[in-house]
């Protein structure tokens, strides 16, 4: 873990007690309301993305590469996001973060690709897994075949 936060990232550990006068003016500047709360900063001090509270370190590297997938598609760096994304997928997939980010691969494609068949096709995969999450009920919607089963229905 240590590697790769290195490798990705400037970590800054500002202390509730130990640093309260900083903690304070930071908190307020970002709205932290809890520890640990983990925010990923551009360079232009523009929070990316937020973790709040502790997880096991499967979960946490998880959420660490969510930050990064998620920097790269607000870059429009959509090649580099689908990528991300579908790593975590592939790594991490017993994660929380999994659903989302294969949720988040297929739009990076389709953000890329301007095809609507990404979007479907990240729809079945969610057939497969991740069904019960709440990405699997947004991605729903891509699925042509629901599309027009429910059109039939009508």
């Amino acid at each position: 873990m240590v590697a790769f936060v290195s490798e990705n990232f400037v970590p800054v550990r500002v202390h509730v007690r130990e640093q309260a006068d900083e903690f304070k003016r930071l908190g307020e500047r970002y709205g932290a309301q809890w520890t640990p709360t983990i925010l990923l900063i551009n360079p232009a001090g523009e929070e990316r993305y937020r973790i709040e509270g502790f997880l096991p370190t499967e979960d946490f590297l998880a959420q660490l590469s969510l930050g990064l997938a998620h920097d790269a598609f607000a870059k429009s760096n959509f090649a580099e996001a689908e990528r991300r994304f579908a790593d975590i997928v592939e790594r991490y997939p017993d994660t929380e973060a999994a659903a989302e980010a294969l949720y988040w691969a297929g739009v990076a494609r389709y953000k890329a690709t301007d095809d609507p068949s990404a979007l479907a096709e990240t729809a079945r995969q969610f057939k497969k897994r991740y069904q019960k999450s709440s990405w699997a009920k947004k991605a729903s919607v891509w699925d042509r075949d629901e599309g027009s089963a429910a059109t039939a229905r009508q």
